[in-house]
């Protein structure tokens, strides 16, 4: 292919994802630069999504604490926060019919959601792309993130959006359209979970050199509309338990009453388990079966349907935030709260720490003589400081990492000790006194995996009935996923022949079991062989392939900008 002539433009701040994290970035950079009149400062956020909201998936109860300080007048202003929790229950499913609920002082404080709110992610997110609009923020939808720009000394230099219009050959098609270059002083990376940017840039500077490695969940969510009889409007239920208990994985449910008649229910399994015969999706299927939850579901329809990866590490799995020219916020980073299960409020203060040190960086290279209407005049100039440290300052007084450092050890504890020892020791860590150690989790996600011949239990799925329980292509359906079938599959293999001559005979190659969207088979050919056959369409961009493969042989890349899913009040 022939050298692609690129236009570039000049922000002096590009924001990679419109999530609560991007957003709040934007929108606390933007109130900054009109208190202190520099209104000319300019902040371009770009969004993989078809549109703000398309690819924001969350349970969710949101804690106000940080859209109380990003916009004190919220609920004048129309945020889509319209049901308080009122009634907060707690399960443990003892086999697939019987349950027992723990009474709320047994329950560690972090999970309690007095002044909490039943949300929809997405549609908040909606409402703060409106919000970032109206302070002049540019927003551009459908257009991915593909690459970083580096600048000769090695400072990251912007990003380049993705090609349109490359066929799966890997040539121009008739309607190529190049990416754009936009070039900032400084680019804050908010993709959310295993960012696929954000994944290189820690790579690249050794940001996790001093953390614990990162872990994960997959979460898997529905939304339903449900008999208005049924329906109880903020109440929320976590549980845990069967049917995970069986294989001895460990994660849990929830189950929360929104508005409009709808209830949003889901399970995270954490990417810690072990049995490779696991089928996340449809243990989730088959927890819907219990007597606990089935109550609400028996004829009611069912709406949507989505999953993601979950970044659960914590404190402890935290990265340096800044590099040269650059901050990882968000999920990207892994700010969020497992011991709440909630992570929108630490990721949009997260964004509006990161906002500060951006504005603050700017205003000082102003007073120096710098100029606001270009991103970096010439190599080695030093109006701007290269790197954002007072980020990570900001973080190291705030509330954010006091409440991150007291539940450092709940995931921890949780894997080390399991369902019920673990939730004892959160107990006291939560609600009786702070232990004064660190507990560490030091096993990569990927490698827990059993192989086939060690594993020896391995579970029953009755056939989905089309009515409460679904198979995953249905499903995928519902979430509104559509890509470019002409494009190359953003799903790589670092080695084509690992699925088929390792994976299969050792784990069974689990990719057709871990991905909730039907993406990966094992296919047998004409001759008897097998082939691993990629339906890269079919993608939610959960990002499970990139962190459970056991072989570490899949990378997710962004596909074209406004492909993947398209996910309404999720």
């Amino acid at each position: 292919m022939e050298e692609i002539i690129r236009e570039a433009m000049e922000f002096d701040v590009v924001i990679v994802g419109a999530g609560p994290a991007g957003l709040s970035a934007a929108i606390k950079i933007r109130q900054l630069a009109i208190e202190n009149n520099l209104n000319d400062l300019s902040v371009c956020v770009v969004e993989k999504g078809s549109e703000v909201g398309a690819h924001i998936l969350s349970g969710a109860v949101l804690e106000p604490r940080a859209i109380n300080e990003l916009f004190p007048n919220w609920k004048e202003e129309g945020a889509p926060l319209n049901v308080p929790v009122i009634e907060d229950k707690t399960y443990f499913l003892m086999s697939d019919t019987s349950h027992k609920e723990a009474p709320h002082w047994m329950v560690p404080k972090t999970m309690h959601n007095d002044g909490n709110y039943v949300i929809s992610l997405g549609n908040v997110v909606r409402w703060l792309g409106t919000k970032a609009e109206e302070l002049e923020v540019s927003i551009f939808p459908g257009f991915a993130a593909a690459e970083i720009l580096y600048h000769e000394d090695g400072t990251v230099k912007g990003i380049q959006t993705g090609d349109m219009g490359i066929g799966k050959d890997g040539e121009s098609t008739h309607n190529f359209a190049p990416g754009y270059e936009l070039h900032a002083k400084y680019t804050i990376f908010a993709e959310g979970c295993r960012g696929h940017l954000g994944k290189r840039l820690i790579n690249q500077f050794n940001l996790d050199k001093d953390a614990d490695p990162q872990h994960y969940g997959i979460g898997i969510k529905e939304l339903w509309e449900i008999n208005p009889a049924k329906h109880k409007p903020g109440l929320v239920m976590h549980g845990a338990g069967w049917p995970l208990s069986e294989t001895g994985s460990s994660g849990g449910w929830w189950l929360y009453h929104a508005e409009n008649n709808q209830v949003t229910l889901g399970m995270i399994v954490d990417l810690s388990y072990q049995n490779p015969h696991m089928y996340p999706f449809m243990e989730m299927q088959r927890w819907k079966t219990h007597p606990l939850i089935k109550q609400y579901l028996e004829g009611a329809k069912r709406i949507s349907y989505g999953a993601r990866a979950v970044v659960k590490g914590g404190f402890n799995s935290l990265p340096k935030f800044t590099f040269p020219g650059g901050t990882l916020v968000g999920d990207d980073a892994g700010f969020l709260n497992f011991a709440k299960i909630k992570g929108s409020h630490t990721a949009m203060k997260s964004g509006m720490l990161c906002g500060e040190a951006v504005f603050e960086a700017i205003q000082a290279g102003v007073e120096k003589g710098g100029d606001l209407a270009i991103a970096r005049v010439t190599e080695g100039e030093d109006f701007f400081a290269k790197e954002l440290t007072s980020y990570t300052e900001k973080f190291n007084n705030s509330w954010l990492k006091e409440e991150l450092y007291n539940a450092r050890n709940f995931g921890p504890a949780m894997h080390k000790f399991g369902q019920w020892v673990g939730g004892a020791f959160n107990f006291i860590d939560q609600n009786v006194f702070k232990v004064p150690f660190t507990l560490h989790d030091l096993q990569q996600d990927f490698s827990a995996l059993q192989t086939v011949d060690t594993a020896n239990f391995k579970p029953n799925y009755p056939k989905p009935d089309g009515k409460l329980t679904f198979d995953r292509l249905s499903s995928v359906f519902v979430s509104n996923t559509v890509h470019e079938e002409n494009q190359p599959a953003h799903l790589k293999l670092t080695n084509p022949d690992i699925p088929v001559n390792v994976n299969l005979p050792k784990w069974d190659e689990p990719a057709q079991r871990y991905c909730p969207a039907g993406v990966y088979e094992i296919m047998e050919n004409d001759d008897g062989s097998k082939r691993f056959q990629i339906n890269a369409a079919n993608c939610v961009h959960c990002k499970t392939c990139d962190i459970k493969d056991p072989s570490q042989n899949i990378t997710w890349v962004t596909p074209e900008g406004g492909g993947g899913p398209n996910y309404p009040n999720m």
